[in-house]
């Protein structure tokens, strides 16, 4: 059985931490077909509307995660927040490359709430995918490459019991092993929050993936909102 969890010293170190995850099966992943093109491209010039001149710093969502990569020794400017980097490239650029739809759904969400959404592939998981403070040990490869790095003493990684490493700088990158491709058929999805309405926001980002999945990629899906009263699903 699928299971993710936050480790308690995750929970004591980020007490504000809100995580809404999905664990999700039987998914028909494929490319981006028209109807979800359309609805992402309306999300996309959606954003950009709403953003306009303001500086991503100070979305709040956005501020948080900068001051939570901070405190485990990231610059936030160097390696942004997953959420950051895609609202970054929106605003820069005029739109945002269609990958495939367990991805574009991922990213919609994403920049509907300037929340980091990732969809990890399960077939390479051993045991729980826990979200931890690297020890210096787990590995973590390359998204499409071969080379393999241990993330450093005191880096917020996703890690499973094999200490292979989905994700590096808790939301910054996805591991090669863990990215959605389209033989995905079992994921597991976060989108997680440190801001002042993460609650409420993380709650609806969820909604939202629970109504677009079953609409463009099918599947079963059980979720809930995790942080300090429930660590794990």
């Amino acid at each position: 059985m699928t299971r993710f969890q936050y480790d308690q010293a995750i929970l004591a170190a980020y007490p504000n931490l809100v995580g809404g995850v999905i664990l999700a099966s039987d998914l028909h992943n494929s490319p981006t077909g028209e109807a979800l093109g359309a609805e992402y491209l309306k999300e996309q010039q959606a954003a950009i509307a709403r953003i306009g001149t303001t500086p991503l710093s100070e979305i709040p969502a956005l501020a948080a995660w900068r001051t939570v990569f901070r405190s485990f020794g990231v610059d936030p400017t160097q390696y942004r927040s997953a959420a950051e980097s895609l609202l970054r490239r929106l605003t820069k650029k005029g739109d945002i490359p269609s990958i495939n739809t367990l991805v574009d759904l991922a990213n919609l969400v994403s920049i509907r709430y300037a929340l980091p959404v990732a969809v990890f592939d399960t077939r390479a998981l051993q045991g729980t995918l826990t979200v931890q403070i690297a020890d210096g040990t787990q590995r973590f490869t390359t998204l499409n490459q071969d080379e393999t790095e241990n993330p450093p003493l005191g880096e917020v990684v996703f890690a499973d019991d094999s200490k292979a490493a989905f994700a590096r700088r808790w939301c910054w990158r996805q591991s090669d092993d863990s990215a959605a491709r389209l033989e995905t058929t079992a994921a597991i999805i976060t989108v997680e929050g440190h801001h002042a309405t993460a609650q409420a926001d993380v709650q609806a980002a969820l909604n939202d993936l629970l109504a677009l999945l079953p609409k463009y990629a099918g599947g079963k899906c059980t979720s809930a909102l995790l942080g300090k009263t429930q660590p794990a699903i």
